[in-house]
């Protein structure tokens, strides 16, 4: 059983939360909602979904988890403006651990400073922030660039979650270390779905 963090604010959108919470649970892994806050209610923007913040921020470490989930909405862009949370991304990107974006989630991947050189998706209004950031952007249900998993809207949750799901089953590292010659796997281009 592995831990995944769901850093969420107000706004969130309530079915990128929700799928991805319920899979990780189904799939006998434990779901950590992590806020700036501790304690704090989130309201989904759709008002379906209210959650409590479990966890602060500043009380956890990327040590603490084997992946991270961003769901999108507005909620990212209040994220963006907490220096942990900035933080708290840039370690998972650090670490090799998966790190899974949807919708507007990839706005962290901008202000963590971790997009330069990377195909993504998103949803497509912030899609020239990505690129401006230096990302390779591409418009697809689901991207995977070595850890990091992006998708652009609520139609792709299936193929999302799947992505999550398999890495933090199979595990990046062992995906890295591939029997291919470091300068063969460098050549690997990104998985698009």
């Amino acid at each position: 059983m592995a831990r995944i963090a769901f850093i969420v604010a107000n706004d969130f959108e309530d079915a990128e939360f929700r799928v991805p919470y319920d899979e990780v649970k189904k799939a006998g892994h434990e779901a950590v909602i992590i806020g700036v806050e501790a304690g704090k209610q989130l309201k989904g923007k759709k008002g379906r979904e209210v959650i409590t913040a479990e966890k602060s921020v500043k009380d956890v470490r990327e040590e603490d988890f084997a992946a991270l989930v961003i769901p999108g909405g507005y909620s990212p862009d209040h994220l963006r403006m907490d220096i942990h949370m900035v933080g708290f991304v840039r370690d998972f990107f650090k670490a090799d651990k998966p790190i899974a974006a949807i919708c507007h989630g990839p706005w962290m991947l901008v202000e963590a400073d971790i997009a330069d050189g990377r195909t993504v998706t998103s949803f497509p209004s912030i899609k020239t922030d990505l690129i401006n950031a230096g990302s390779r952007w591409v418009d697809r249900e689901v991207v995977e660039d070595g850890g990091l998993i992006t998708s652009r809207k609520p139609d792709d949750l299936k193929a999302f979650c799947a992505a999550l799901l398999r890495q933090v089953s199979q595990g990046l590292a062992a995906r890295l270390e591939s029997p291919l010659a470091p300068e063969a796997a460098s050549d690997q281009q990104p998985s698009v779905h």
